[in-house]
C-alpha cells in the first residue's frame, strides 16, 4: 500500500546559465568536493600527533600539486571507467561520444582507479609514501561523495527501484521532461531516493567512521589502513544501496540480486581487507 507519493522538487540540473556557457550542479559538486577535500587534507597534515613518529608524510604546500593530480585522475578515470565498465558497445560504435563528458556518464570505480594511479605518480615524483597519500585522500573522499550523490538526486539520475514506502519519490516533472525529450526516464511511479541513501551511507556515515579511525584509533600511523577501511566501507555501503537502486539496464552482471555496482565492489572490499591486514601487520612488526 502506498502511504504517500512525494513529487520530485522542481530542481534544474543547470545551476547557472550564462547563455554562452551553463554551469551544472554536477560539475559544482565535483568542484566543491575537490576543494573541501583539499582543505581537509591540509588540515590532517597539520596534525602531527596522528602520524607515525609525529611527523606528516609531506608538507602542506604539496597538496596543491596533489589536487591537480587527483582532479585529472578523477575526470579521466571516471569517464573511461564508465565507457569500459558500463557502455563499451555504445562507445565503440560512437567513439567521439567519449569526450562529451558534459552529457554525463562517470563511474566511481573508474574514478577510484584513476585517482590511485594519480596518487602513485604524485608519490613517485615527490618521493613520498604512496600508502600514506592514499590514506590522506580516502579520508577526505566521503565529503565529495555527499555532494556528488546530492547532485545525482538533483539530476534525477541513478534513482532507486519502484517502492511503496511512504517516502518514495516520483522522479517526474516539467524540468525532467525538458532535458529528457519530453519523457520521464523513471516513469511516474514512486521510487527509492537511492541517491540520498548513498549520500548518507557512502558520504556522511563513512566520513564519521574514518574520522574516528584516524583520530581515535590512530589508523594513519599504519600506512594503508585508512585507505583499506575506506575501500571496505564504501564497498559495503554501495552494495547495500544497490539492493534498492535501479540496476544499469542490460548489464551482464545483473544476475539475481547481483548488480554491476555490487560486482565492482567485491574486489574493492577484498583489496581493502588486504590493505588493513598488511598495514596492521607492518605496524606490529615495526613496534
Amino acid at each position: 500500500m502506498i502511504l504517500a507519493q512525494i513529487p520530485f522538487p522542481n530542481l534544474d540540473p543547470v545551476a547557472l546559465d550564462l547563455g554562452f556557457v551553463s554551469v551544472k550542479w554536477y560539475g559544482l559538486a565535483y568542484l566543491l568536493g575537490l576543494l573541501i577535500g583539499w582543505f581537509y587534507v591540509r588540515r590532517l597534515l597539520s596534525e602531527a600527533r596522528i602520524w607515525p613518529a609525529l611527523k606528516a608524510p609531506f608538507a602542506a604546500e604539496k597538496v596543491d600539486d596533489l589536487l591537480i593530480y587527483i582532479t585529472i585522475g578523477v575526470i579521466l578515470g571516471g569517464r573511461l571507467g564508465f565507457v569500459s565498465l558500463y557502455e563499451p558497445g555504445y562507445y565503440i560504435a560512437n567513439p567521439l561520444e567519449i569526450v562529451k563528458i558534459w552529457r554525463g556518464g562517470m563511474s566511481f570505480h573508474g574514478a577510484l582507479l584513476g585517482s590511485a594511479l594519480a596518487i602513485i605518480l604524485f608519490a613517485r615524483n615527490h618521493k613520498v609514501s604512496a600508502l600514506s597519500t592514499m590514506d590522506l585522500c580516502t579520508a577526505a573522499v566521503p565529503v565529495g561523495l555527499i555532494f556528488g550523490r546530492i547532485a545525482n538526486f538533483i539530476n534525477a539520475e541513478l534513482y532507486g527501484r519502484v517502492t511503496d514506502v511512504s517516502w518514495g519519490v516520483i522522479f517526474c516533472n516539467e524540468t525532467i521532461q525538458k532535458y529528457s525529450g519530453g519523457v520521464c526516464p523513471a516513469g511516474t511511479v514512486p521510487r527509492h531516493p537511492s541517491q540520498l541513501y548513498e549520500a548518507a551511507l557512502e558520504g556522511l556515515l563513512l566520513f564519521v567512521i574514518l574520522r574516528i579511525a584516524t583520530h581515535r584509533f590512530d589508523s594513519l600511523k599504519s600506512p594503508g589502513v585508512t585507505a583499506g577501511l575506506f575501500l571496505i566501507g564504501y564497498g559495503l555501503a554501495r552494495s547495500a544501496a544497490e539492493l534498492v537502486r535501479e540496476p544499469h539496464v542490460g548489464h551482464a552482471f545483473n544476475i539475481g540480486p547481483l548488480t554491476a555496482g555490487i560486482a565492482y565492489c567485491i574486489p574493492m572490499i577484498a583489496v581493502g581487507l588486504l590493505m588493513v591486514l598488511h598495514g596492521r601487520r607492518h605496524t606490529a612488526t615495526s613496534a
